[in-house]
C-alpha cells in the first residue's frame, strides 16, 4: 500500500502554542491509525505570515509559501487547527485558505480542530470553520476537536476526555483515507491565473 501523507495546518501565533500542540497530537494519532509509512507534514502558518500578506497583494507566493501550499494540496488528508478569536477562526488561518487556488482541496478528507480560552468558543468549529471547509469542498469528518485552556491544565480527567476526542476524530479521518484513494491535485501553478482575472478579484 502506498504511504499516505497527512498535511497539518497550524495557525497558532505563539511559540510554544497550544494550537500547535493540538495539531501535533492530531497528526500523530492519525498517522498511528493509518499505520506503517504514514507521514505527517506540518505547515506552521506563523512562519508564513508576511508571505501570505504579500501573496494577497501581488497574487504570487514566495518559494517557501508555494512549498507550504503544495504540501497541503498534494496530501492524502488534511488536519486544520486554528485559535478562536472573536468567535471565529483567526485572520491568519483564513488568509491561508484565501490564497489557495479554487479546487485545491476538493474532496480531500479533512479534520477540523480549534483552541480557545473557554469551552464556550467550541461552537465556532461548527458555525465558522466547518462551513469554510465545506465551501472549499473538502470532505470534513463528523467529529471536530476543541481544546480549551482547562484541557491543558494537567487534570487527568480533562486530559483523558481530550485524548478520547482526538482518538475518535483521528480514527474517522484515517478510515476515510484508508477507504478510498484520493487523486493527486494538479500543480495549481501550471496554468497561471490570467492577469485580468487577478484584477477582477480586487
Amino acid at each position: 500500500m502506498t504511504a499516505r501523507t497527512i498535511a497539518v495546518v497550524s495557525a497558532g501565533l505563539g511559540n510554544p502554542s497550544s494550537t500547535r500542540l493540538l495539531a501535533d497530537r492530531l497528526g500523530a494519532a492519525t498517522a498511528r491509525d493509518l499505520g506503517r509509512g504514514a507521514e505527517v507534514r506540518v505547515v506552521d502558518l506563523r512562519d508564513h505570515a508576511h508571505d501570505l500578506v504579500n501573496n494577497l497583494l501581488t497574487g504570487f507566493p514566495s518559494p517557501a509559501l508555494r512549498e507550504a501550499i503544495e504540501t497541503v494540496t498534494g496530501a492524502d488528508a488534511l488536519i486544520v487547527v486554528t485559535p478562536i478569536f472573536n468567535a471565529s477562526y483567526s485572520g491568519l488561518f483564513k488568509t491561508f485558505f484565501d490564497v489557495l487556488e479554487p479546487g485545491s482541496v476538493d474532496g480531500m478528507p479533512t479534520l477540523i480542530a480549534a483552541t480557545g480560552g473557554s469551552a464556550r468558543h467550541s461552537l465556532a468549529l461548527e458555525h465558522a470553520v466547518r462551513p469554510l471547509l465545506a465551501y472549499l469542498r473538502a470532505a470534513v469528518v463528523p467529529t471536530a476537536v476543541f481544546a480549551a485552556s482547562d484541557d491543558w491544565a494537567g487534570d487527568a480527567d480533562a486530559d483523558r476526555t481530550l485524548a478520547d476526542r482526538i482518538d475518535r476524530a483521528a480514527g474517522e479521518l484515517a478510515a476515510v483515507v484508508a477507504g478510498r484513494p484520493r487523486a493527486r491535485a494538479a500543480d495549481p501553478y501550471d496554468e497561471p491565473v490570467p492577469f485580468a482575472e487577478l484584477l477582477a478579484r480586487g
